[in-house]
């Protein structure tokens, strides 16, 4: 088990998918934030199913950022209800997840 979690979300677009990942960095909340190209997004949402066109974002960071992260994820993010899941990194290169927690100390 390591300190390190990756943290998925979405944007409608990669404006702002790459607005939120400078954030991110720039407050050292990430290590690293990948942006994923365009992709389909299928989902429930108000007893509707609705289909578009999102961004997904993968934020490397350590659990101790999770809170500060959801908090301003909330707060900037332009959906009702982002979405916004934390898995823990269990194994990994250890240089890796070294830099990691290098690039995210406080």
């Amino acid at each position: 088990m390591t300190d390190c979690l990756l943290v998925m979300t979405t944007t409608p677009d990669a404006a702002v998918a790459k607005c939120l990942a400078h954030k991110l960095l720039e407050n050292k909340l990430a290590a690293c934030v990948s942006l994923m190209p365009a992709m389909t997004s299928l989902y429930h949402w108000q007893g509707d199913i609705h289909e578009s066109t999102e961004h997904l974002l993968l934020i490397k960071t350590q659990t101790m950022h999770y809170q500060a992260i959801e908090t301003f994820l909330l707060t900037n993010h332009p959906y009702d209800l982002p979405e916004i899941i934390a898995t823990t990194i269990t194994q990994g290169l250890p240089a890796y997840l070294g830099w990691i927690k290098e690039s995210t100390q406080e």
